[in-house]
């Protein structure tokens, strides 16, 4: 049985939580936040306020990091450097450079598995847009649509004022909610070339990092991209991916793929599962993706979503602000 702990008991832990104690072959042995009122949160798990103390006191087969973003690199390290497995709460840095340091971080620790959670991969519209996108019958892929269209509060970041500082988020809407959705675009797409970028406040909240940012994507296969996420909205709708190929359009929106028809009508393909009691935009895939890392762990095996994988979109976010200031067109790097 593996025992996991868990790093951080914020929102997001409650996402994590009920996902590890659905796996009967975990066990939570320990949880960690700096604040004592979560003591008694999770009853069954040692409580500590140190995650320092809580590596050197447990031994643990795998860490659960849910903390700011900020916090994300030098606990990675840590957990790590102690021979313990990570499941990292996204993004893997706060930009690229940090980023590179998990990715070398893992070259140098083959033997210790860090996962990225970027759940959305494992979405069932997704997972069957990418077996379509794979089979070459629609023909290449010419272009794909990225929207992400929310609403944060003012309150959102007065609550947390971490969110609205470069140093300690990296950034705002790119890195915190529409993050996923550049990474499901740079998986379909392949590698990228160049970013032409812009990023932006529409809202006077006071903070420093974007609410609104847009860039036009060169994937080196020669289609292009549309990316738009902006907290701006007066409501949280649905993200959108929309891929066009040669030969059709298909359309994630609502959490149903759909197709357009020769006669122009829209069919359903597939819709997501959902998971009763969280917000919509979690989807049901938290549970399916940390679950298959636990047994990846058990297995010893390596199909999850890697510090690699998930530092290419860490990259396109340097790349959209780099391309902002200069105003300018930039080449991808690596």
């Amino acid at each position: 049985m593996l025992k996991a702990a868990l790093i951080g008991l914020g929102d997001i832990s409650n996402i994590h939580l009920p996902a590890i104690k659905a796996n009967p072959n975990v066990e939570l042995t320990a949880v960690c936040d700096l604040d004592e009122s979560f003591r008694d949160i999770v009853p069954e798990a040692r409580f500590y306020t140190d995650y320092q103390e809580m590596l050197e006191s447990e031994e643990l087969d795998v860490v659960h990091i849910c903390l700011p973003h900020y916090l994300h690199n030098p606990v990675t390290k840590a957990v790590v450097e102690k021979g313990v497995h990570v499941f990292l709460e996204k993004p893997l840095g706060l930009n690229a450079e940090e980023a590179l340091e998990l990715v070398e971080l893992e070259q140098r620790h083959p033997e210790t598995k860090i996962c990225v959670c970027f759940q959305n991969r494992y979405n069932e519209s997704f997972e069957m847009l990418q077996e379509i996108a794979g089979s070459g019958e629609y023909g290449k892929i010419v272009g794909i649509k990225g929207l992400v269209a929310w609403h944060r509060p003012k309150s959102y970041y007065d609550a947390k004022p971490w969110r609205g500082q470069m140093k300690y988020a990296g950034g705002g809407v790119m890195i915190n909610q529409a993050l996923h959705t550049m990474d499901l675009m740079q998986l379909l797409g392949g590698r990228i070339e160049s970013i032409r970028g812009s990023v932006d406040q529409l809202l006077d909240y006071g903070i420093e990092v974007e609410d609104t940012a847009s860039a036009r994507i060169q994937f080196e296969s020669g289609a292009t991209g549309l990316f738009f996420a902006t907290n701006a909205n007066a409501v949280n709708s649905s993200v959108e991916l929309q891929v066009v190929f040669e030969k059709g359009k298909f359309t994630i929106k609502d959490s149903i793929l759909t197709r357009v028809n020769e006669d122009g009508k829209k069919e359903e393909l597939i819709e997501d599962a959902k998971l009763p009691g969280t917000k919509f935009y979690y989807g049901a895939s938290h549970q399916k993706l940390i679950h298959l890392f636990h047994q990846c762990i058990e297995d010893n095996s390596d199909n999850y979503v890697h510090a690699k994988d998930a530092a290419i979109s860490i990259e396109m976010i340097d790349a959209i602000r780099k391309s902002s200031e200069l105003k300018q067109t930039v080449k991808m790097e690596g």
